[in-house]
């Protein structure tokens, strides 16, 4: 994948050839060298030629390519998504790299965004037990060894169902750190992403392990993304709960993961550039069938 790092280190190596050839001009002009001398700072100004010839077609081989990734990426993502309606929830913060590589992906690809939620972990069991105790309807939620668990599958429930969401409305004040958007609109896929770390302590392990499980035994496609390098990375928990999972939203080829898996084509799996990824950098891509043609 071509990025910027490679073409300033192209440009480096092109300054650093010419500097070098400089200098052994300059020797080469200079009176007194021997003639084996000669013929080796000749041999050295030559080599320094024509690595400035293959750096220069490196850059060019880098501007083609990428030129080519970005129609790629755009006959690829145009339409996938047309007309779909994502809700995307992040556990913990919202942060804005994430948010906005999402968002950028949804656009791209002709969906839209119904809304978003940002809960915070770690939850305060007594509160949530307090507050779902108030009412009458919701009171079953509050007692058993598994509560939390059930706590997660319905809040998975209302999330992407729409409509009425009475538990998400109850625990408002508990658990919804940010929101955007409505609850009523159905939603056809849904994006995860773990923000916070880890959690251990009970009831939040069993709000979340609940969540998560509902998620994936829903038909709606659910993915979990992250960025490169993240750690410590949520993709062994999306695996463990079934969800389809992108480690590299914040590059081109993850937002092209993001939308296939996303896309009613039903395709799954594990995709990204983490050496222990189990499928590839790229799922299978389906071609585009909702696209119309231009003024059809």
């Amino acid at each position: 994948m071509f990025d910027l790092r490679y073409h300033v280190a192209s440009l480096a190596a092109v300054f650093f050839a010419l500097v070098v050839g400089i200098l052994v001009g300059v020797a080469l002009a200079s009176h007194g060298l021997g003639s084996a001398e000669r013929r080796h700072l000749q041999d050295e100004l030559n080599n320094a030629h024509a690595q400035i010839d293959q750096l220069y077609s490196a850059a060019q081989e880098y501007k083609v390519g990428k030129a080519f990734v970005s129609s790629a990426y755009q006959a690829v993502m145009t339409n996938r998504l047309r007309d779909e309606h994502v809700a995307v929830l992040f556990v913990g913060p919202r942060r804005q790299g994430l948010s906005t590589a999402v968002t950028t992906t949804l656009s791209d690809a002709g969906a839209t965004r119904v809304r978003m939620r940002a809960i915070s972990v770690p939850i305060n069991a007594d509160t949530v037990d307090g507050a779902l105790a108030k009412r009458s309807a919701l009171a079953s939620f509050a007692v058993g060894g598994n509560r939390f668990v059930n706590i997660g599958r319905e809040l998975a429930d209302e999330f992407v169902s729409g409509g009425s969401t009475p538990l998400w409305d109850a625990l408002e004040g508990q658990l919804v750190e940010e929101r955007i958007g409505g609850a009523r609109q159905p939603a056809d896929a849904v994006v995860v992403v773990r923000t916070a770390a880890p959690q251990t302590r009970h009831a939040t392990a069993q709000l979340l392990g609940g969540l998560f499980g509902e998620l994936a035994n829903l038909s709606t496609p659910v993915v979990g993304v992250e960025f490169r390098g993240t750690f410590p990375s949520a993709v062994p928990t999306y695996k463990r709960y079934g969800l389809s999972s992108v480690d590299d939203a914040d590059i081109p080829i993850g937002r092209v993961a993001l939308a296939v898996l996303l896309s009613p084509d039903r395709v799954s799996g594990h995709y990204g550039l983490r050496n222990d990824i189990d499928d590839a950098i790229l799922p299978p891509i389906p071609p585009v069938t909702s696209a119309t043609t231009p003024g059809g």
